[in-house]
């Protein structure tokens, strides 16, 4: 990815990490490739179906960590599974695991270097899910792995919600759950924010909520079976950033 291919942060920060409202005067815009001078700055994510899986409704009984070991777990779905305690993942009830999609974990990885290395992209929830005492459950033990602070081949393991500005859901006003139309997530992160909603991209696999979201402006990309490398590959195309 091309680094000409966005703003530096001229934004503060919170103490939870939350990057807060700032004048657009003080921000180094970039244009895309069609010459619209858009620039990716907030990527919000669905959680149920977008983010994970199975989604909250289907769990039988609330998650809850329990040790890996007796699970019997593919290449590929121990590295779904990960969370911040060695050799745990979580289960419902029944056994059943809550998996990150790989193109999830793929984008919050990308989204967490790129802040790293200085640039003006930020990470959100827009979510509808049934059970959002469950989704924060999870964001604070699923992880993802991203580059180290060091630099170089270094990784660590960060939590869902450090992905998304760390906080609670009360306290971080880029985590929006709530079950209402999400247009009035939009508004409100966009309020929070001061990111115009052209400068957003929005992850869902329901198509309803597609085409209400893509009324405001913002970029929105269906993700009906998960999200995959593809999506944020296509996000980033549509504001004209080089892809891995």
């Amino acid at each position: 990815m091309s680094s000409s291919s966005y703003s530096r942060s001229g934004s503060s920060t919170s103490a939870s990490g939350v990057s807060v409202k700032s004048s657009p005067d003080d921000q180094t815009r970039i244009n895309d490739a069609d010459g619209s001078g858009r620039s990716l700055r907030l990527a919000v994510f669905d959680l149920d179906y977008t983010v994970w899986q199975p989604e909250m409704y289907q769990l039988y009984g609330n998650p809850r960590l329990v040790k890996a070991e007796g699970h019997e777990l593919s290449a590929i779905e121990k590295h779904e599974t990960r969370t911040t305690e060695e050799d745990k993942i979580i289960t419902d009830k029944s056994g059943t695991p809550i998996r990150v999609f790989s193109g999830a974990s793929y984008a919050l990885a990308d989204i967490h270097r790129l802040r790293e290395e200085g640039y003006e992209i930020q990470a959100a929830v827009a979510s509808r899910t049934d059970e959002p005492d469950w989704a924060f459950f999870c964001m604070r033990h699923l992880a993802v792995k991203v580059q180290g602070r060091k630099g170089g081949n270094a990784q660590e393991l960060i939590t869902l919600l450090d992905c998304f500005g760390s906080g609670s859901m009360k306290k971080n006003p880029l985590i929006q759950i709530s079950y209402q139309d999400k247009t009035h997530h939009f508004k409100r992160l966009h309020q929070a924010t001061g990111i115009p909603y052209e400068d957003m991209v929005f992850f869902d696999n329901e198509n309803w909520n597609i085409r209400s979201v893509s009324k405001l402006g913002v970029k929105c990309i269906y993700t009906p079976d998960g999200m995959q490398k593809k999506h944020w590959d296509q996000a980033k195309k549509a504001f004209g950033m080089e892809c891995a």
